[in-house]
């Protein structure tokens, strides 16, 4: 009776995000508009993870594919400094910005009516009930009951999901586990670096912002972090001082601080200290440590943080440079949370590698994808002692990669979605799937997944991942990593869905800091191109041209085929295609004209469809007449549902 009453006293909502980091935040503002009543309980008081909370206010990838609810929160940050080119205002990235800036504008987005936030909140337990889900949490030191249908990891380190039982990984996984070429012969614990970020002022000439001596200083964690008198083992090519062990630029001060320099509206100059080189990386492991392991470790990264700043100021002539007083609203004025990089890995439906990455189309799991990446594959890990063991992962080659929807998804717990960077990938691959765009993309496909699984009445695995991807296509999201169209083009969407069938499939590479991958759009359509055996068994485009390509009539052809529907003239106007010459206009020969002008008409029309179709062509009119998209439904494997 006790426990029926418990539950009868509980609040409850359709969907409970754990965490109003990126993921949870982009997922309950998806989850809202979606009509979903959603809670989102988050430990502070602010609203945005990584982005803001750590003060990793510096965006990395994606500047090509500003995808759903990214590409909204950056146009807000072009309305609140003036113009995209403001947002470049440090060589690390194209978009920076202040902290309390994005937290600002992450609890605009979030004024929803659907979507309340409770700030101050922390996760107590969680006990799967009939239906979903009785959670415990603690709001302002008082307890708060909620009775949820879907509930949602969004927490920096994957606690809720250790919490109910889901399997996870921590650390480099094993080759004979992965069958990524690169992994270790064995498994280990090590995670990536970790970093307390800074966001420091310039408060002016004259001014002496030094503070105290940090306990356990020690000078030379820092000599290399810049071009000084103490640096040591160090190389010189080319003109540039490099650390003689990792390869690091050692670069002068100046270089240093405008890496993460952020845009500002008003008052001094303000910098973003997450700065890899002998600065404020740490080593240390306390993904599954206890809350007073936590703080114990996280004291010890800040003294490190602060022993960087104390060399700034008295080793590096910067005692102008303090700690930003007008950041965040902490008693140290250091940020929220550490700069999380890795945390557990859950084991999901499907597990993203390396290799799929590399080769997206060795199997078929960019069917399902939910969102895409560009930035390389960038692991931190020079403050370990032991980082020379490390498979070597700067820059590691791939092309722009889809990321599986089934990655959100536990293969065994009901009713429970995982986001953030505690997905279902390999520890290689998250050295890219970690960074902000990519995360808050995984949040909005996981508010849009735990919306239709309350719409429908159903769990989340059993959501038709086509439907899942027409939201998020709605949303203006890149399900595949073609750059070739911006998301407001008219034909995006068709591209997008015939890119995520593989009957047309794009070209990748890695360039520089950017990972690309190019769908080819105005390339003439060549036969051996499309890959449609899987979806019409038997029936082929036909190559009727010169190199294999193939004209609009042999394309209208094939589609007319594979849809039993008859294909005209005027359904390529009206798709857009331009059907070109005087041809286009020319009126039908009438019964009673001479032959010669029946002939001349026909022959005027085949002019018309005669010239070579483009792959964007090809695959808005597929899309429109036969939709393989939507016709052939897909699991989460990617593999058709016969």
């Amino acid at each position: 009776m006790s426990a029926v009453l418990a539950i009868s006293c509980a609040r409850t909502t359709d969907v409970l995000i754990i965490g109003g980091g990126a993921s949870g935040t982009a997922a309950g503002i998806q989850a809202a508009r979606m009509g979903i009543k959603t809670v989102i309980a988050e430990e502070s008081t602010w609203l945005g993870g990584m982005l803001t909370s750590a003060g990793v206010s510096a965006v990395d990838g994606n500047y090509r594919m500003r995808s759903g609810l990214y590409d909204e929160f950056v146009d807000a940050l072009v309305d609140h400094y003036g113009s995209l080119g403001a947002l470049q205002s440090g060589w690390v990235s194209h978009v920076l910005f202040e902290p309390h800036v994005g937290d600002a504008i992450f609890k605009q987005m979030a004024s929803l009516h659907d979507l309340e936030v409770l700030y101050n909140t922390s996760f107590r337990g969680a006990k799967k009930i009939s239906g979903g889900w009785k959670v415990k949490l603690l709001q302002d030191g008082k307890k708060v009951t909620y009775k949820a249908r879907i509930l949602i990891d969004g927490t920096e380190l994957g606690d809720v999901a250790k919490a109910v039982g889901v399997p996870y990984s921590i650390g480099m996984d094993a080759r004979s586990d992965t069958g990524e070429a690169i992994a270790l012969e064995q498994a280990n614990d090590i995670v990536q670096d970790l970093t307390m970020c800074m966001i420091l002022k310039d408060y002016g000439p004259g001014a002496d912002k030094t503070i105290e001596k940090p306990e356990d200083y020690n000078p030379e964690l820092y000599y290399n972090c810049a071009i000084n008198p103490h640096n040591v083992n160090y190389i010189e090519e080319d003109g540039k001082r490099m650390k003689a062990d990792t390869k690091q630029s050692i670069w002068d001060t100046h270089m240093m601080l405008t890496y993460g320099k952020l845009p500002v509206t008003s008052g001094g100059a303000k910098y973003m200290i997450n700065w890899p080189v002998d600065a404020n990386d740490v080593y240390v492991n306390i993904v599954d440590a206890t809350p007073q392991r936590r703080k114990e470790a996280l004291d010890s990264c800040k003294r490190i943080s602060l022993g960087f700043l104390y060399f700034l100021q008295t080793e590096l002539g910067r005692p102008n440079l303090g700690l930003a007083d007008d950041e965040f609203p902490t008693p140290d004025l250091l940020p929220f949370i550490p700069y999380h990089r890795e945390s557990r890995r859950i084991d999901g439906v499907v597990r993203f590698t390396m290799d799929d990455a590399a080769e997206p189309f060795r199997n078929n799991l960019y069917r399902t994808a939910l969102g895409s990446g560009t930035y390389p594959v960038d692991h931190h890990h020079y403050r370990n002692p032991e980082w020379m063991k490390i498979p070597h992962l700067y820059f590691y080659p791939i092309p722009s990669f889809g990321l599986p929807a089934g990655v959100v998804l536990p293969r065994e717990v009901k009713d429970f979605i995982v986001a953030e960077k505690s997905v279902s990938v390999t520890n290689l691959i998250n050295g890219t799937t970690r960074l902000q765009p990519v995360v808050l993309q995984i949040g909005q496909a996981s508010g849009a997944l735990a919306a239709l699984a309350v719409l429908k009445g159903i769990q989340p695995r059993e959501v038709s991942v086509r439907d899942l991807q027409d939201v998020l296509l709605e949303a203006g999201m890149y399900i595949m990593p073609y750059n070739d169209l911006d998301n407001d083009d008219p034909r995006f969407a068709a591209v997008q869905r015939i890119g995520a069938t593989g009957i047309l499939r794009g070209e990748g590479k890695p360039i520089a800091w950017e990972n690309q991958t190019w769908f080819h759009i105005d390339d003439d359509l060549l036969a051996g191109q499309v890959f449609a055996q899987d979806y019409y068994d038997g029936v082929k485009v036909t190559p009727d041209l010169p190199d294999g390509r193939v004209s609009i009539a042999s394309a209208m052809e094939f589609v007319s085929k594979v849809s039993g529907k008859s294909v005209t003239e005027s359904d390529l106007s009206a798709l857009g295609i331009r059907v070109a010459g005087p041809a286009s206009v020319a009126p039908a020969a009438s019964a009673s004209a001479p032959d010669s002008a029946a002939s001349s008409a026909s022959a005027a029309a085949q002019a018309v469809t005669s010239r070579p179709i483009t792959r964007c062509e090809f695959a808005v009119l597929l899309d429109a007449v036969a939709d393989p998209f939507h016709a052939f439904p897909i699991d989460w494997n990617g593999d058709l549902v016969r």
